[in-house]
């Protein structure tokens, strides 16, 4: 551990009981939640900006069967 984390433990050891037992919850919490690498995180955002684009009613939705007919429709299959 570094300088830097040490003090915080120190500082952090000098709290309350029962702000220290909700620190440590949150940080045990933390540690139980995937790490998003870029690609996921961009394509999270992608999702995210695709639904908001649905529900301000920019885009329709279509269904599965409609989109593979366009697909095939567009590759003359």
């Amino acid at each position: 551990m570094d300088s830097r984390a040490e003090r915080l433990v120190q500082e952090v050891l000098s709290l309350p009981t029962s702000e220290r037992a909700e620190l440590a919850h949150r940080l045990i919490e933390s540690l139980d939640q995937p790490e998003l690498d870029d690609a996921t995180s961009s394509g999270h955002a992608e999702a995210v900006r695709r639904l908001d684009e649905i529900d301000r009613g920019v885009v329709e939705p279509i269904s599965g069967d409609e989109l593979f007919r366009r697909v095939r429709q567009r590759l003359g299959t």
